[in-house]
């Protein structure tokens, strides 16, 4: 299978399984319910977020629109520079790293572009599908479904602390979905184990092959 079929097969795979779970829970958890997995430190957990990974906000409708926006122009660019990785002979785990974090914004775009339109809210509800009159919101005002989270430590501040003291304190307290964690991964192993990748200056075209001359001189050979 070749890089490309490789990465195509990735980035459907991701969006699948994201689309997937975040579907199931929409339409068969309100807000704020959850599954205890595995007691006190993997829960799924129904939220809903306006803005960005790890349910960050963004402003209102306009905020939205812009966010939106530029996730759209991100996954072009990343797109474009992935159908360049194609062509070009790198190590298959940088197109890997690039295929997840196109999967993942890809799968967050969808969720804000279309959950508005084809789903009503989930407040005090469980959510229907395509429901009689219409969804919660506008074209790509729609609220990305998050719900893994792991509160692995749960404790309080101790009183020295200052301004926190005798507060409670989670770690991992963000809530987050398949596309996040993709996002994520890809963006962290392309730092840890491709960095030196991009130290080199990468040529966007196909390099042209070479042909030495019996006197010496290089001279490029014609395709």
């Amino acid at each position: 299978m070749s890089s490309k079929s490789k990465s195509i097969l990735i980035i459907f795979l991701i969006l699948f399984f994201d689309q997937a779970l975040k579907i199931w829970i929409k339409t068969n958890l309100m807000l704020g319910d959850e599954i205890v997995i595995a007691k006190n430190w993997f829960i799924l957990h129904f939220v809903e977020n306006n803005g960005m990974a790890f349910g960050l906000e963004f402003g209102n409708s306009i905020g939205k629109y812009f966010l939106s926006v530029f996730r759209i122009l991100a996954v072009g660019a990343i797109g474009w520079y992935i159908s360049k990785l194609w062509k070009k002979e790198v190590p298959f785990g940088v197109i890997f790293c690039f295929s997840l974090i196109l999967a993942g914004a890809i799968g967050n775009i969808l969720d804000s572009a279309f959950y508005g339109l084809i789903f009503n809210d989930s407040y005090g509800r469980i959510a229907t599908l395509f429901p009689q009159g219409g969804g919660y919101a506008g074209f790509l005002q729609g609220r990305v479904v998050d719900m893994f989270y792991f509160p692995l430590i749960s404790t309080t501040y101790p009183s020295w602390v200052p301004f926190f003291g005798g507060e409670s304190f989670v770690f991992f307290r963000p809530v987050f979905n398949i596309a996040d964690s993709s996002i994520t991964i890809g963006i962290i192993s392309i730092l840890v184990f491709y960095r030196k990748f991009f130290d080199e200056k990468q040529p966007l075209v196909e390099s042209q092959p070479v042909e030495i001359s019996s006197t010496g001189d290089e001279t490029i050979k014609d395709q």
